[in-house]
């Protein structure tokens, strides 16, 4: 089977699911229900040819140790190169060195190292997530790194950052964007032609399940959210698929290759990500 990062340089578009963890505060009991159900869908997106990528404390809630479950639950029928965990610097920096030396260990083949939000949670082991990538490097020479990109912000110093020698990543993903969004996708994209970006990106999709102005008031304390823009969509009769297939399709016409879809329903995530990849496909 081919790596996660060769399926990025060589194939023409790459379907990702980006999975969240059970909080650690859940009782055992549920925790467990919770680790048997992102068990399932991680087994299920994985047989379709789907990679998983799973957050690490992603709302700034404390998260079950991804990898430690990971390992434990999935056994041998799941690709490791077909999953990719998320380390934020939001933990102490031997606990990140140390978990990077077990993704090799337990056959990873690839980390997506963040920052992690600085309002809410811990505070950071190093300033930037790049220094965190530079550690990393030294102890795991061999282990694919992805960095983090803002197509929000200002495409010449999203780009410049990606470009910079200390950057140490061989792939990155970017912030939620829509179909909504799609002219800043497109300066983003430019830019990245422009001074010959060679790292293949995968952009972020949220699936939104409603218009619910409480849900989508406390999004946006996390990501980019075009609330009345959805809130009509909804209205108009359309469904959290075609919403989020729109969202595929803009990105698809605007020339980015690679997505990955956040906040599927864990008990059917492989099966709404199927459901969306052939709306955006008609």
């Amino acid at each position: 089977m081919a790596s996660f990062l060769d399926r990025l340089n060589t194939e023409a578009a790459v379907i990702a699911a980006e999975l969240r963890p059970p909080r650690a505060e859940l009782e055992s009991s549920a925790s467990m229900d919770a680790w048997i159900d992102t068990y399932h869908a991680v087994r299920s997106l994985t047989r379709n040819g789907t990679p998983v990528f799973l957050t690490d404390s992603a709302v700034g809630s404390k998260e079950e140790d991804n990898l430690r479950h990971l390992v434990n639950n999935m056994g041998a029928d799941v690709p490791r190169g077909s999953v990719v965990p998320f380390l934020t610097c939001k933990h102490p920096l031997p606990y990140c060195t140390a978990y990077a030396d077990r993704a090799v260990q337990q056959g990873f083949e690839a980390l997506v190292v963040l920052g992690g939000d600085k309002s809410v949670g811990p505070p950071r082991c190093v300033s930037h997530a790049w220094e965190l990538r530079e550690e990393i490097r030294k102890h795991q020479p061999g282990l694919t790194l992805g960095g983090w990109a803002n197509p929000h912000g200002n495409p010449a110093e999203q780009v410049g950052h990606l470009l910079d020698d200390h950057a140490t990543a061989e792939f990155f993903l970017t912030q939620i964007v829509s179909h909504h969004d799609v002219a800043k996708v497109e300066a983003f994209l430019d830019e990245v032609s422009r001074r010959n970006l060679t790292l293949q990106g995968m952009f972020g999709v949220f699936y939104y399940r409603s218009a619910n102005p409480k849900t989508l008031s406390a999004l946006r304390s996390f990501i980019p959210v075009p609330a009345d823009a959805l809130s009509a969509e909804f209205a108009a009769g359309a469904s959290p698929e075609e919403i989020c297939a729109r969202t595929l399709r803009a990105l698809r016409h605007a020339g980015a290759r690679h997505v990955y879809v956040s906040n599927l329903p864990l008990q059917r995530a492989a099966l709404t990500l199927g459901r969306i990849m052939t709306l955006a496909s008609a």
